[in-house]
């Protein structure tokens, strides 16, 4: 009995990643702080989807980052679709850069990181301005990308710190 618990804690403690996620994108909280600062807001799914994918990509599984797009979609009223592949190119770019990278550091996880989001956003832009009547303003996509990538070495620290605790309950 003892055994299961303790099996059952350490997947718990595993899962918070992927937790995180689904809240994010069921909750529909799209971390915009409007009302204290006009132009503040960031895209929390996307630093949790890049943080995971490129430490271990065994915890955020591709099959979740795209159901969690779907349901990002169906609750911001998105057309199916858009947040997934805006994700999954978040995703490859995280397998891309594990696969050609031997030693990972915070400087270059951001620049990379810089990189993934151009895609991603160039993406996103693609589809909605040729497929959708949703009318976008540069400034607010500009402005949503630019602290979403300030804000990276941020959760960065915080998901390091957690997944040491989560390699220290492994090793018990």
């Amino acid at each position: 009995m003892a055994i299961l618990f303790k099996n059952f804690k350490k997947n718990i403690f595993n899962s918070v990643p992927l937790i995180i996620l689904y809240f994010l994108c069921i909750s529909e909280i799209d971390t915009s702080f409007s009302n204290l600062f006009e132009i503040l807001s960031f895209n929390l799914q996307l630093i949790v989807i890049y943080y995971w994918m490129l430490r271990d990509q065994t915890i955020l599984g591709t099959g979740h980052v795209f159901t969690a797009g779907i349901v990002n979609d169906v609750v911001m009223g998105l057309p199916l679709g858009i947040s997934s592949i805006t994700y999954l190119v978040i995703t490859f770019a995280a397998s891309y850069i594990k696969q050609l990278t031997v030693k990972f550091s915070l400087f270059s996880d951001w620049f990379t990181f810089l990189i993934a989001i151009f895609f991603s956003n160039l993406v996103f832009l693609i589809f909605i301005f040729n497929f959708t009547d949703i009318r976008l303003s540069y400034a607010e996509i500009f402005y949503n990308s630019f602290f979403t990538v300030l804000f990276y070495p941020i959760f960065w620290f915080c998901f390091q710190f957690y997944k040491n605790l989560m390699y220290l309950e492994k090793n018990e």
